[in-house]
């Protein structure tokens, strides 16, 4: 729920009639103060695969990394950082977050640079559609922010995040089943989108936010696609997110 302090009903609907890096920039500073911000219980796991050691990753030359250690992790659609200042203290190099949001990127630069670790920060402003990072990535990941790109857009963003990646790196992200028709969450997700459907019908620019979207079991099919092999971990996730699956998604060498 949101918090006392967090975005008033207001603030929220001037963000839903602006542009969607608009509604951003103007939510970014209370942004962790709403129930969109994914949870540190779902960012701890996803994390904690990332630190594994992937004996599959290699350098640009071939050559295995260095002990295993993750050199440097790619956020995608980082907001506000909260996913980076997991994965800071892992990384041996640098830790990449990109948004389109200027606001939001503020809010990441102070708490990454806060968080533990010595690697390189950087924050990169541009569309994740448009992302051109080659081979430079062990670990990628992405939180809670697909629902802003279109399902048209979702083989490019995925090959772009492929190429990024060097071989063997892995792209890990939390999503779910799609919800039965009996349940709330169906009608709930499907209200809003039907909702926000007819927002962008009716005013312009778009505002860009859809929900159930890159679930499991279709998603596996479009990072196949994209050259990934992949499998979805059950049971990672404690109370109450028993039911999300962590995906990873290994870049064929």
């Amino acid at each position: 729920m949101f918090h006392p302090e967090g975005p008033s009903f207001v603030e929220l609907l001037r963000q839903a009639l602006s542009s969607t890096e608009r509604g951003y920039d103007l939510l970014a500073p209370k942004f962790d103060l709403t129930p969109f911000r994914t949870p540190d219980a779902i960012l701890e796991v996803m994390a904690r695969e990332a630190g594994r050691v992937n004996h599959t990753a290699r350098t640009p030359e071939g050559r295995p990394g260095r002990d295993g250690n993750v050199r440097s992790a790619l956020d995608v659609m980082c907001g506000t950082g909260a996913a980076m200042a997991w994965l800071r203290p892992l990384c041996t190099e640098r830790v990449v977050g990109m948004d389109f949001s200027a606001g939001m990127l503020a809010e990441a630069g102070a708490r990454v640079s806060a968080a533990p670790g010595s690697a390189r920060i950087e924050l990169v402003r541009g569309d994740v559609l448009a992302m051109r990072f080659d081979r430079e990535f062990d670990v990628a990941v992405s939180a809670g922010a697909f629902g802003h790109i279109l399902e048209k857009d979702e083989a490019t963003l995925l090959g772009n995040i492929q190429r990024a990646l060097r071989p063997g790196g892995r792209f890990i992200f939390p999503t779910a089943e799609p919800p039965p028709p009996t349940s709330p969450g169906f009608w709930l997700g499907h209200g809003f989108n039907a909702a926000m459907r007819v927002r962008n019908a009716l005013v312009s620019p778009p505002f860009v936010m859809y929900y159930l979207t890159m679930l499991w079991p279709a998603v596996r099919e479009k990072l196949e696609r994209a050259s990934f092999d992949v499998e979805a971990r059950r049971s990672v996730f404690p109370a109450p997110f028993e039911r999300a699956l962590l995906v990873v998604a290994t870049k064929r060498a």
